[in-house]
């Protein structure tokens, strides 16, 4: 009972959680293209086109592809071989590329912003353009289709140089690194992705299905994408302030059109207002203060008969009356009530 508790307390605590108000972080740290990324980036493109003229000119490069590729670590060690058949996976662009949207598409979705799911965009469209365009400009047939020992079997309608799965390591599980809202996960990360990435590119070549030239290709590939992203963040910002504006246009759009239209509020009843009656003899009468409305239910407490006005009726005092007589039928006037004179 008491684990059943605790499991539910720590299930309501993640839920709640996550039912927070999403926010987007304030002071968000976005990489920026510093002198250290570009020397960076200078060295691992020097690094990249020293490998392609290593195997362009068959150098001693192309001799260790050989000798690795005779050596067979499949039958080395095939006790592993079956887990690194599910290992290899990692590097393959369509389940990864699922698996990293899925979590980047939930961040942009807490944090209000589209800069995760765009610059991930980015990252795989540099990563096609670059990396296809090198297999298929090269065309290196791969250790399973050799046909001359010792060749570099290039231009061979190949298309496995740089390696793709490598390349497609490191920027997919990269790009999360890339994406960290703090130093501390950056590093982790990073960290994650390196071993990933090397896991990978050397599985490829475990595997027989690619030369370890390859591998060096792609993880110089990888990374050069990596390393060229802060370039594409202001063409990512302005993508994302073009559909923020489209979804403003739109839902104001909806909202013109669903929206009832109020109608008109009735105008108030004007009241005629109330004349005084005529005055007899030039003298103003005032109005009697329950004109106008039904006359009152006579009440059941009353004996039968006729009953005298309240207004009509005589004060009376232990010394008598304090009204003068006046003769009924007559007029009042100003001089006949001595209160008024």
């Amino acid at each position: 009972m008491r684990t059943e508790r605790n499991l539910t307390r720590r299930l309501e605590r993640v839920f709640a959680r996550l039912d927070r108000e999403p926010e987007r972080p304030a002071n968000l740290d976005m990489p920026r293209m510093s002198r250290h990324r570009v020397v960076l980036l200078g060295l691992t493109l020097s690094f990249y086109l020293a490998i392609v003229v290593a195997v362009l000119a068959t150098t001693w490069l192309v001799a260790f592809d050989w000798q690795v590729m005779f050596f067979r670590p499949y039958q080395q060690w095939p006790e592993i071989h079956a887990f690194l058949d599910y290992w290899v996976v990692l590097g393959q662009r369509g389940p990864t590329a699922v698996m990293v949207m899925a979590w980047l598409g939930w961040r942009s979705w807490r944090q209000h912003t589209l800069r995760p799911l765009l610059m991930f965009g980015a990252a795989l469209l540099l990563l096609n353009a670059t990396v296809g365009a090198a297999k298929y400009g090269m065309g290196r047939a791969g250790p399973h289709y050799a046909t001359l020992i010792g060749s570099n079997e290039m231009w061979k309608n190949g298309d496995i140089f740089p390696s793709g799965h490598t390349a497609n390591a490191v920027v997919t599980w990269g790009i999360l690194a890339y994406l960290a809202s703090t130093p501390r996960a950056r590093r982790w990360l990073s960290a994650v992705s390196a071993v990933i990435s090397l896991s990978v590119g050397l599985t490829t070549v475990y595997l027989g299905t690619h030369w370890l030239s390859d591998v060096l290709l792609g993880w110089a590939a990888g990374l050069l994408v990596l390393l060229a992203l802060p370039w594409c963040e202001p063409l990512t910002a302005r993508a994302e302030a073009l559909v923020f504006s489209v979804r403003a246009r739109l839902r104001e759009r909806r909202a013109g059109v669903t929206a009832p239209t109020p109608a008109p509020a009735p105008a108030p009843a004007t009241v005629p207002p109330r004349t005084a009656a005529p005055a007899e003899d030039g003298i103003r009468t005032r109005e009697p203060v329950g004109a106008g409305r039904s006359p009152a239910r006579p009440s059941a407490l009353l004996a039968p008969g006729p009953h005298t006005p309240r207004g009509e009726r005589t004060p009376v005092s232990p010394a008598g009356s304090r009204r003068p007589a006046v003769a009924r039928g007559t007029a009042r006037t100003a001089t006949t009530d001595p209160q008024r004179a």
